[in-house]
């Protein structure tokens, strides 16, 4: 099943670009500086919705329109008074089919998972602002997880289908931590 073989073969990309979002949580001292971090996740995920969109059918993923997407996260950036300009450089995976797309939305659906343990870190820090992202779907995100994890196995038919998908996440998964490694060594 896809969404088994998936989480094992991402595995180490996905721990990368944690041990980087958490990194940058851990020097968060003010609003501004969450918003800086809100801005890697609107530049990344901006950029990488638009490249899976023409994939991404009400067809393939029935409440696609209904899932949480960068529209929440450039909210929470102004009602931390901060604004979207000045984005971090970003570069996305090739995306050339449904099942690729649905391997790069694994990983940005994927984010809603641990979207809690952000909250409550920002709250320890004092942000209790712009956390809409973060908070998912509430008490659904169980359910839209599900959701998504079903269509994901639906659409993943054959073997190479599998392979695409994973390749896909993980590449994923390395342009987003590519945004925070970036801004770490100072190149452009």
């Amino acid at each position: 099943m896809l969404s088994t073989n998936i989480k094992e073969a991402t595995k180490a990309e996905h721990q990368n670009l944690e041990k980087q979002v958490v990194l940058k949580l851990k020097a968060i001292r003010s609003n501004a500086d969450y918003a800086d971090l809100l801005k890697h996740f609107y530049a990344y995920f901006s950029h990488i919705e638009e490249t899976i969109k023409p994939y991404i059918t009400e067809s393939i993923l029935p409440d696609y329109a209904q899932r949480r997407n960068s529209s929440y996260i450039k909210a929470d950036i102004l009602e931390l008074g901060g604004d979207i300009t000045d984005l971090p450089y970003t570069t996305v995976p090739k995306i050339e089919n449904a099942v690729e797309a649905l391997g790069a939305l694994y990983v940005l659906e994927g984010s809603i998972m641990g979207g809690s343990i952000i909250v409550k870190m920002l709250e320890k820090g004092g942000v209790t602002k712009g956390v809409s992202f973060f908070s998912g779907y509430g008490e659904a995100t169980g359910m839209m997880w599900g959701n998504f994890v079903a269509v994901l196995n639906a659409q993943a038919k054959t073997e190479q289908d599998e392979e695409q998908a994973i390749v896909a996440a993980n590449d994923t998964f390395k342009h987003f931590a590519y945004v925070f490694e970036k801004e770490r060594v100072g190149t452009v």
